[in-house]
This record gives C-alpha cells, structure tokens and sequence, in this order.
C-alpha cells in the first residue's frame, strides 16, 4: 500500500467520524445541560428513584414542558399579571435588577419576530479597507449615539471565526455595507468552517466531496490489489 493511499484513507476516515464525534459532543452537551433540570424534583421523583437508573434525556423533555407551559400560561390575562409582579420584585432588587432587565433587553431584540437582529448577512470592509468580511445587521445606532453621528448608520455584528459566538460590535454607514442574498444559517456555516464550505454548497456538495474521496479510495484499493 502507497504511502499517498495510507494518506487517503485516513483523512476519508476523518470526514466520516468528525462530523458523528461532533454531533454527539454537542447533543450530549445540551442533553447534559437540559437534564439538570431533574434536580428542581423531589428526590422521589426523579427517575435514578423510581426505575433505578439514570435515563438520560428525560430533563430535557421536562425542560421544554416547563418551557411550553410558561409560554401557555403568559399567554393570559392572569400570566401576563404574574410577569408583571415578579419583574416589580427583581426591579427592587439592585445587582439582579441590572442583569435581569439587560438580558432580557437583549433576548427580546433577539427573538421578536418583529426584531432586525441577525435576521440580514452583510458584507462589510473590516478590519480595513479591501479586506472583506461577512456581517450580521443588529439594528440602528439609538439613543445620544444617534445624535453624534451623521446619516444613515447601521448596527452590524462581525463575528470571529471560527467561534461566531465572539466578536465586535460596529457602527457602519448604510452605504458602507452590501446586504447578502444569503441566509444566517448559510453564512454562520461559511464563518465557522472558514470559508471552507461555500454559500450555495451546503449538504449535497458536501456529500458529493465525501463520496468521490471514498470512490478515490476504493478506486485506490481496486488498483493495489491489481
């Protein structure tokens, strides 16, 4: 067996396991994360008592249960009053007050259907001019910020990579910015992987690429056993 043949195999080897190792590290993460909700229960309650196992998975269903049945309950007249009075009593409280109020600030610019934030990919000059770099549009610059710029400015998010959850906050002029036809997920995918994995490509050319290295392979195989 050549030497380039060794090489091959090995790396078609590693398209195949990266992906399933990653997955499962991410997957065993959230479910991890998601189970210790199990410890709101009474010890009784929780499944180690009663089948004498841990059953992984079942926090998290109860997570999102506990999830669902916030959402339904705010969803009336005597929800939306309880949402009031417990954010009347984080309000008195000082250091809570601040972390509550700004991350819910922020989760609700997130997650409003209504909301800008991440919802358009840009492509921005940065960090200098003819150097080119994809974007996400936040918003508009607001408050006495505002007043000291002068046109059309627009809030943008340029994440490193290859963690997007870092970055930089900038304010650009509008002209400044080209707005991508391009979906956030494509563009996440294209930031994380390092401009390996092309806007447009997504999961078919990806399989194609895995399926000619392991026709090569095999072609390879084919040819040292001639």
């Amino acid at each position: 067996m050549q030497p380039a043949n060794v090489k091959r195999y090995f790396i078609t080897g590693l398209l195949i396991w990266v992906p399933l190792g990653i997955t499962a590290w991410a997957l065993k993460f959230l479910i991890g994360t998601m189970d210790q909700s199990l410890l709101l229960l009474p010890e009784a309650l929780r499944p180690e008592a009663l089948v004498g196992v841990y059953v992984p998975g079942v926090g998290t269903v109860l997570t999102l249960l506990v999830v669902f049945l916030t959402g339904l309950l705010t969803t009336n007249i005597i929800g939306q009053r309880l949402v009031i009075f417990w954010e009347g009593v984080l309000w008195r409280i000082p250091v809570v007050k601040s972390i509550y109020y700004g991350v819910k600030q922020v989760s609700d610019t997130l997650f409003s259907s209504q909301g800008e934030a991440f919802r358009k990919a840009l492509l921005v000059q940065y960090p200098r001019k003819g150097s080119w770099t994809i974007a996400f549009m936040t918003g508009h610059p607001g408050g006495d910020v505002a007043n000291h710029l002068k046109g059309d400015y627009v809030s943008v998010y340029v994440p490193t990579t290859p963690n997007p959850t870092s970055g930089f906050f900038l304010m650009m002029p509008k002209s400044d910015v080209i707005e991508l036809d391009m979906s956030v997920d494509a563009a996440l995918k294209y930031i994380i992987s390092m401009g390996v994995v092309a806007p447009g490509n997504g999961k078919k050319d990806a399989s194609q690429s895995q399926a000619a290295l392991l026709h090569g392979a095999a072609s390879s195989a084919s040819s040292d056993k001639s």
